[in-house]
């Protein structure tokens, strides 16, 4: 089972002790941070300096081998305007880009514990010694405009996920509004940034287009000052041809991109919600007419951070115990469960907190009376008793505990504790059956 290991961060417990961390230090997600967290990324940044190379470089070579010619065949400062638009236009281009992908898409922030189920009052009754384990339920359904919509429960964040959020498995992290993870930018593409993502790839596709035509006309310029034909002009401007076949190249891309979320703004859908729900077979819930699709998507403030990711860490309060004595397990607490959503593994965060209340309940004197090899002289019952417990304790081995020494297995010295206390009444038991079994006989 593949375990996503948990990311590297400055140890939170100081950081809340002092007082002196803040959220980004803190992160719980995989982003990654610049500017003492005034830009949040995602884990891929680095192809963001892939993605800024293929614009600057081509612009530069048109600038340069293109443009600067056409500046001696252009009078009254028609040339200097080409150079001036191609140059501003890829400036504008780069600043949509830094928003697209350094800034929060609409992450949720997680919760510290997972919500109460829905009516409970605490006055759950159950038997002597009994704790009562409430498991959350995995789905439920909420009403937008008057059609059922099933909203999921997310293990990591420990929330139930608005309409139209997803859990990202890549920034590990809920995205309102979630449409995709663009590995070209590096970041979620959601509710607060899915805006400058669309004009950020439209303005591409312009900028494309703009090179293309220009190269063409400094082709046609050669040809007809030098009255040759459109081959030798090809010749004689080689940087041209590369620029036309890159940039013709780059319109498919980046062209079909916008004509696709131009089809999803108009029909108020994400790229998830098209690939997943296909809302051409069901009603769209979303969908408000072309109109309002867009005006939702360029008309409309974008909505406020709900991470201030400059904020100082507050130090976390202790929770009274809860009058009932029960406690509220994750649907998939202790269980390797594929997120529906993302195909995402149970991470780490879902399976620590059960370990070390488990590990808390056993003793030292426990700990000492239990002998190495003791857990292969109780009885299967027993064994299935211990590992039952275990699993609704939703702890599991660590390698270090469990491991092949002489072709048997070593059990960690907390599973031979709760193995002797287990069977102790058993046995316990059983030497008085057999008693009274011999006594049956003498009789």
């Amino acid at each position: 089972m593949y375990v996503v290991p948990p990311p590297q961060r400055s140890d939170p417990g100081a950081g809340s002790a002092s007082g002196d961390s803040r959220v980004y230090q803190t992160w719980k997600g995989s982003n990654i941070f610049f500017l003492q967290g005034r830009f949040i990324f995602g884990p891929d940044v680095r192809s963001l300096g892939l993605t800024i190379l293929l614009i600057v470089a081509p612009v530069t070579i048109f600038c340069v081998f293109v443009a600067r010619r056409l500046m001696d065949h252009y009078s009254d400062h028609l040339g200097e305007l080409i150079m001036a638009v191609a140059v501003v236009f890829t400036v504008y281009d780069l600043m949509l880009l830094l928003l697209t992908s350094g800034r929060d898409p609409g992450i949720i922030p997680r919760n510290t514990h997972p919500p109460e189920p829905e009516g409970f009052d605490g006055s759950t009754e159950s038997g002597a010694g009994q704790t009562p384990q409430l498991r959350l339920p995995r789905i439920k359904e909420v009403e937008v405009n008057g059609i059922p919509v099933k909203i999921k429960y997310c293990d990591t964040c420990m929330l139930y996920r608005p309409p139209r959020c997803s859990h990202c498995s890549i920034c590990n992290n809920c995205v309102e509004r979630f449409d995709h993870h663009c590995p070209w930018v590096g970041q979620c593409i959601g509710l607060r940034n899915y805006r400058f993502f669309f004009m950020f790839v439209f303005s591409t596709t312009l900028l494309c287009i703009y090179v293309f035509a220009f190269c063409w006309v400094y082709v046609r310029r050669i040809m007809g000052s030098e009255d040759t034909t459109i081959w030798r002009a090809m010749i004689k401007t080689p940087a041209s041809i590369v620029l036309i076949v890159y940039t013709f190249i780059s319109m498919w891309f980046v062209g079909g991109l916008t004509a696709f979320h131009l089809y999803l703004i108009s029909t108020n859908q994400t790229t998830y919600e098209n690939f997943r729900y296909r809302y051409d077979r069901r009603a769209n819930p979303y969908n408000k007419g072309v109109a309002d699709n867009f005006k939702e998507i360029f008309c409309t403030s974008i909505p406020e951070s709900k991470n201030d990711f400059r904020e100082k860490v507050p130090r976390e309060p202790v929770l009274p115990p809860r009058p009932g004595g029960g406690g509220f397990m994750s649907p998939n607490m202790g269980k390797a469960v594929d997120d529906i959503e993302m195909g995402r593994k149970t991470v780490w965060g879902d399976m620590g907190a059960g370990g070390d209340h488990f590990e808390g309940q056993l003793n030292n004197n426990e700990r000492q009376n239990v002998k190495e090899g003791e857990l292969g002289e109780v009885s299967p019952d027993i064994r299935t008793t211990v590992d039952e417990t275990v699993d609704r304790a939703g702890i599991h081995p660590r390698r270090s505990s469990w491991g092949r020494k002489s072709g048997s297995w070593e059990m960690s010295p907390e599973v031979l504790a709760l193995a002797a206390r287990v069977g102790e009444p058993n046995r316990m038991g059983g030497s008085s059956s057999s008693g009274l079994t011999n006594e049956n006989r003498q009789t």
